[in-house]
């Protein structure tokens, strides 16, 4: 077994969400769930077919995203792996939805910070096994860190 270190795309201004499933009709109903859930957003699917012709299935509203995140899913190689790049809302807005498709069995995670993932590689072929969201902790909060941090919720909506 080679373990990699594979670090995937996020443009500007989007989130990713790399997860698991288990099912050829992912991508339709992650469609189905992002648009129910946040009309406005832009996005893109690539589910990683892990059986029969294997191929990287893609679904979106916006074709960059669509070839962004088929790129990532062809990088990153693993079957059942579906990559979700999002642009004009949060993953807060949809992650819920997208847990609740049947299909999906487990979130790696939703970032809008730099992303690395951690395949494994055997001779069947490669899984994920966890990743690398952004940067490591500088230190702890102070009170006027806490405050920024109250602030900027209260500034993009998420806070009253």
């Amino acid at each position: 077994m080679e373990l990699q270190n594979i670090r995937l795309s996020v443009p500007e201004g989007c989130n990713i969400i790399v997860g698991q499933s288990h099912f050829i009709k992912t991508t339709e109903d992650l469609y189905e769930a992002i648009v129910t859930g946040c009309s406005h957003a832009k996005f893109g699917i690539a589910f990683c077919e892990a059986s029969g012709p294997c191929l990287i299935r893609v679904e979106g509203n916006d074709e960059e995203l669509k070839r962004i995140a088929a790129e990532n899913a062809m990088i990153m190689g693993a079957g059942h792996a579906f990559v979700i790049l999002l642009k004009d809302a949060f993953p807060i807005n949809i992650l819920n939805a997208i847990k609740s498709c049947p299909e999906v069995c487990n979130i790696f995670c939703a970032t809008a910070n730099p992303l690395e993932m951690i395949v494994a590689e055997t001779n069947q072929g490669r899984g994920v096994l966890g990743v690398v969201d952004g940067l490591s902790p500088k230190g702890v909060e102070t009170a006027g860190d806490a405050n920024d941090r109250k602030e900027f919720l209260r500034k993009i909506g998420y806070k009253r």
